[in-house]
């Protein structure tokens, strides 16, 4: 079995919406990092709505690595602001710092994903399973 990427017809179109959901994401994620910022989850269901709905026209490509990361970005860190949403009930300065790390970890991933989306390359393999 081949795991050869393959360029399909609509590889642009594909290109822009993957743009718009990490855009989407960047701005949920700093505004998660700067104090004050408010941005509605509302912003971070529609990018994850998207990478949903157009990863299966992605398969394929170099962009279906792309889709995979976003949405595990945001899965994992959804799990991780739950494990330790208990930290801001019984301490604040504890819940503050988990919350600030894993929104930092969040950041960090998403403006990697658009760096290499940027320079046409998939997310490594390792990275993205």
């Amino acid at each position: 079995m081949s795991k050869d990427i393959i360029e399909v017809g609509g590889s642009d179109s594909l290109r822009a919406v993957g743009w718009v959901s990490y855009v989407l994401h960047l701005i949920v994620a700093i505004a998660a990092v700067v104090p004050g910022a408010q941005v509605s989850v509302l912003l971070l269901l529609i990018a994850l709505l998207i990478d949903f709905v157009k990863r299966d026209d992605a398969a394929g490509t170099w962009q279906a690595s792309h889709f995979t990361w976003r949405i595990r970005s945001v899965l994992w860190a959804g799990l991780l602001y739950v494990l330790t949403s208990w930290l801001w009930l019984l301490f604040l300065v504890p819940g503050w710092i988990a919350w600030s790390l894993i929104s930092l970890w969040f950041l960090y991933r998403i403006v990697k994903g658009m760096v290499r989306m940027n320079a046409g390359r998939p997310m490594d393999a390792s990275a993205v399973t």
